[in-house]
């Protein structure tokens, strides 16, 4: 059984993350939000097949392949950093927190198009409306999720904050899967929901200091399947660091 998620419309994003901590959006939302067209945003999709594998997984999965790079968005101005390690402290991620974790950066194909900065601004704004406007310190992380294994977990960390300011989880696609529920909890309340994304580009933002999430384990319908994603922090004041 699988539950349809709570489409917000692109005008509703803001007072629903300013309401409960979070906000849906399907596919022509999304396109509608950040100003690109939905054509535009599938030319990345080729681009996951291309990931390389976690070689930091603590609990001895092969199902994750990533890539990792870094941006400073200020208004309409978005600049890539230097390549740099991923940090979490143990209090965010009480499996891999603590450990530098040097992903291989994604590629031009993607991060060297023109919509790419527009992307990172557009949802910027999002975070600057609900924290106050000022420069964000964003990570990028394509991530693809295979059964090769016959089981791969999407958040292998369990339910958990990421110790930003705004999550956006954004679905590339799913294939040949079962599996994969979204679930987002009050960090300090009783009330949750569970839903599953399963059109590509759609999306879920989150007000990390709110709400926990995490996604349910995948397994195969049948042969081996995947489920890609793009995550997207935004955090004020620098990045996550030793």
């Amino acid at each position: 059984m699988s539950f349809s998620p709570p489409v917000s419309a692109p005008s509703a994003v803001l007072p629903a993350l300013r309401d409960r901590g979070y906000a849906v959006l399907d596919r022509a939302g999304l396109s509608e939000l950040v100003g690109i067209p939905a054509p535009t945003l599938d030319l990345w999709r080729p681009t996951w097949n291309d990931l390389p594998a976690d070689a930091y997984l603590r609990d001895g999965g092969r199902y994750r392949s990533r890539r990792h790079s870094c941006f400073v968005v200020d208004g309409d101005s978005v600049t890539s950093v230097p390549h740099r390690a991923h940090w979490q402290p143990v209090e965010y991620n009480a499996l891999h927190g603590g450990l530098e974790r040097w992903f291989e950066p994604m590629s031009a194909a993607v991060a060297a198009q023109p919509d790419w900065p527009r992307l990172l601004s557009r949802l910027a704004t999002c975070a600057s409306a609900l924290k106050g406007e000022q420069p964000w310190y964003v990570e990028s992380h394509q991530f693809r999720i295979d059964t090769t294994d016959g089981i791969g977990r999407p958040t292998p960390e369990g339910a958990h904050r990421d110790g930003v300011d705004l999550v956006a989880v954004l679905l590339i696609g799913r294939q040949g899967i079962k599996g994969g529920e979204t679930r987002v909890f009050e960090a300090d309340g009783p009330n949750g929901i569970r839903f599953t994304l399963t059109e590509p580009w759609s999306a879920l933002l989150l007000d990390d200091e709110r709400v926990i999430h995490e996604s349910t384990p995948i397994q195969p319908l049948e042969g081996t399947g995947h489920r890609d994603t793009l995550v997207l922090t935004f955090r004020a004041k620098r990045f996550q660091g030793p």
